[in-house]
């Protein structure tokens, strides 16, 4: 009987520009496998959104990888302690001969990893393990002290002399193998739904925000670079113009690769890096900073368990407000940009990302409540909800974190409402109690009334107390 390769999907569910299925299929007879681990996922905060798109895309891929005929083989297994014995039964009822795979950043995958390995060593089996989720190898970019970067120009300078030497290349889709002479229970390649893995349904019309399937997710790609690209610089602030990629969820799950995006922003210039427009160079260095995190996660291992960056922020003397906290959660702050920007997170499973740094800095800051409450609210119900991502903005917002925003500087919700929402098109959309008000009234609609009636509630907090507050809270450190 022949040895099969066995690619165990992960975050990386596509057929194009997939090194790990690329090498297995180049190895010889391949079939795959992927691990839903529904427990592991609650431990891990991660929204019923984000959920329900992996489990639809699973099913997209499962056809996909059909037409190579790759069967895609579904274990359940609650938590990753036990996926090692999982995998090792698997591979003992078949001829598997390497397992492959694309390496992931945080503490608890990198030990889910090893106990895979170690594990299929007893049976003769070898891991093989890709660089698939960032342009760059974790760990290889370093300062002159061979030490990791924790200043993102920095880290930045160097990705940008790397990329002047060459893009990384896509591995194309491999062709389809012979059909595999292959005896398993079919019952492995049923897909449960959300519900039989325990968690809510989504409804249909959250879901059609959000297509799966590879095709899908390229679409998405082509029409932001060939119109918005351009005008990234200009728009990408203001949230009522749509005009970011919203292409966050589909580099999560690993739908799209970060190396199509790439090659995608400079496909006009043949490959070569060479800007065009300011919008394309503003929009690579958002890419960067994703990849930045990604390799901070991996560096740094404290930051996958709840611990700040900064190790002097550790004695913040956080306030226990379970009140402002819930109205924060709910949209219910009266603060109108803070409120909508809950508001559509709740409602679409994401949010804009000028104004999920206005949220998450009003919580930590005006609020003085712990950023880390916060993060946990944005997992929950983010359909991109992303450890190194997530904890980096928060850490970056709540003034804990790497190449942090400096403690003393603290937006305006206010200001930063009327600067990017100028005549409150974001706010009707989200807040239609507010939607009868003009341009000037509707981002602090009880600044020169306060007594006035409005379905909306009063602010739970004056800012500018409140960012004193905050302002000696990080002296007292």
């Amino acid at each position: 009987m022949s040895a099969y390769q066995l690619v165990w999907l992960r975050q990386d569910l596509r057929t194009f520009d997939h090194s790990a299925l690329h090498h297995a299929m180049a190895a010889g007879p391949t079939l795959a496998v992927v691990v839903l681990s529904p427990e592991q996922w609650r431990l891990h905060d991660d929204a019923p959104i984000k959920i329900d798109f992996y489990l639809r895309q699973l099913q997209a891929l499962q056809s996909d990888l059909a037409n190579l005929n790759v069967p895609l083989l579904v274990l359940r297994v609650e938590l990753w302690h036990d996926i090692a014995n999982a995998l090792k039964k698997l591979c003992q009822t078949l001829p598997i001969a390497n397992l492959y795979a694309n390496r992931e950043a945080g503490v608890n995958e990198i030990s889910r990893d090893e106990w895979v390995t170690q594990s299929l060593k007893q049976l003769n089996i070898n891991s093989h393990f890709f660089e698939d989720r960032t342009l760059f190898a974790l760990g290889s970019i370093r300062n002159k002290s061979l030490q990791p970067y924790q200043v993102f120009s920095a880290f930045k300078k160097q990705c940008y002399e790397k990329l002047s030497v060459s893009l990384a290349p896509c591995y194309p889709t491999p062709q389809a193998q012979q059909m595999l002479d292959l005896n398993f229970d079919q019952s492995m390649l049923n897909i449960p739904s959300l519900t039989e893995l325990g968690f809510n349904q989504i409804p249909p019309l959250q879901q059609a925000l959000w297509p799966v399937g590879e095709n899908s997710a390229f679409d998405r790609l082509d029409a932001f670079i060939a119109d918005q690209v351009a005008y990234y610089d200009r728009e990408r602030d203001y949230p009522h113009l749509n005009s970011t990629s919203q292409l966050s969820a589909y580099l999560n799950i690993g739908m799209l690769s970060i190396r199509s995006c790439v090659n995608a922003l400079f496909r006009e210039q043949y490959g070569n890096f060479d800007f065009v427009s300011t919008g394309q160079q503003v929009w690579l260095n958002e890419l960067l900073w994703r990849e930045f995190y990604q390799h901070i996660l991996f560096d740094f291992p404290k930051v996958s368990k709840h611990q700040p960056f900064k190790d002097t922020t550790k004695g913040l003397m956080w306030r226990d407000a379970p009140d402002e906290l819930h109205a924060w959660q709910q949209g219910q702050t009266g603060i109108p940009i803070v409120d909508a920007g809950i508001r559509q997170m709740l409602a679409t499973g994401w949010m804009h990302n000028r104004v999920r740094m206005i949220v998450a800095m009003f919580l930590s800051k005006n609020l003085l409540i712990d950023w880390r409450l916060g993060e946990t609210w944005f997992m929950q119900h983010l359909i991109d909800g992303d450890l190194a991502a997530n904890n980096g903005g928060w850490q970056w917002c709540a003034s804990t974190g790497t190449d942090a925003v400096p403690y003393f500087r603290i937006f305006n919700p206010v200001s930063q409402s009327e600067k990017f929402d100028p005549n409150g098109d974001y706010l009707r959309c989200w807040l239609p109690e507010l939607a009868h008000l003009n341009a000037k009234e509707i981002h602090d609609p009880y600044a020169k009334n306060p007594q006035r009636k409005l379905d909306y509630p009063r602010p739970i907090v004056d800012l500018k107390h409140s960012r004193l507050r905050a302002l000696e809270a990080f002296k007292a450190l």
